[in-house]
């Protein structure tokens, strides 16, 4: 069943069930707790398993002002404490391995296990092409905007950016730009705790190479590749997904 809380200001919503040490489930962008609840329930008869709904997503109220990662980690870290989770295992997907590798390596020694899959965080490099579009979208935004013609400035914005853009509404939708131009790359080699990546080899919105350099850059890091799937890898297969963390956290559950 749901509970509430209030974190931030803001009522969130989350599930809790189980007993032993303390996992933590974070969904994606524009996702919610129930895309998780294939490993809360697999999870939960041996371990203490939390699933959230982020501010802004599922049963949980939108932040007050648009958010970046940085406003995510405070809110995972006020969760935390005020639920006394410790040293939680924390289990992410895209948008919320942002948050969870932030947590990570500013609360050393916090974080048991981690485990991120088609995680989200590191800026691709972009072509001349690109930067002339989005130097000339910021152009015709900012003209449209300080001329006062709102009608035309929402067609622009409704048309340009991604489906993910496109979709959020209101506060949302600043904080996604806040959120997609955030990049963990300086902070992977604070990030001390074991960690399992899980990759789609035919991931579009966080390509492998990603996850390879986070293998890299982070000091206990391991990368599984699940051949022939995509950014939904663990959604796709979730037996498999389940079976891997299996033998990642053996050593860990009740």
């Amino acid at each position: 069943m749901t509970e509430y809380t209030e974190i931030k200001g803001v009522k969130t919503a989350y599930l809790e069930e189980g007993s032993g040490n303390d996992m933590i489930l974070l969904h994606g962008w524009g996702q919610n707790k129930e895309m998780m609840g294939r490993i809360f329930e697999h999870f939960s008869d041996r371990f203490h398993v939390y699933s959230l709904d982020f501010p802004g997503f599922g049963e949980s109220q939108d932040p007050p002002e648009a958010w970046g990662v940085p406003d995510y980690e405070d809110f995972l870290a006020e969760f935390i404490e005020k639920l006394g989770i410790v040293n939680p295992i924390l289990i992410g997907h895209s948008f919320g391995c942002r948050v969870a590798i932030r947590y990570a390596a500013d609360h050393p020694g916090n974080v048991r296990k981690m485990c991120l899959t088609g995680a989200a965080g590191i800026k691709p490099k972009r072509g001349l092409d690109y930067q002339i579009r989005t130097k000339m979208y910021k152009a015709g935004k900012w003209f449209l905007k300080t001329t006062g013609q709102t009608e035309k400035l929402e067609e622009l914005q409704n048309r340009s950016g991604s489906e993910d853009y496109r979709n959020a509404k209101g506060v949302m939708r600043p904080t996604f730009v806040k959120v997609v131009n955030d990049d963990v790359t300086d902070v992977l080699p604070a990030v001390k705790c074991s960690v399992l990546l899980v990759w789609g080899d035919l991931d579009t919105a966080a390509p492998l190479w990603m996850g390879q350099m986070m293998e890299k850059q982070m000091p206990d890091a391991g990368l599984a590749i699940f051949e022939g799937d995509d950014h939904w890898a663990y959604w796709h297969q979730a037996d498999r997904f389940n079976r891997v963390l299996d033998i990642f956290l053996k050593g860990d559950a009740q």
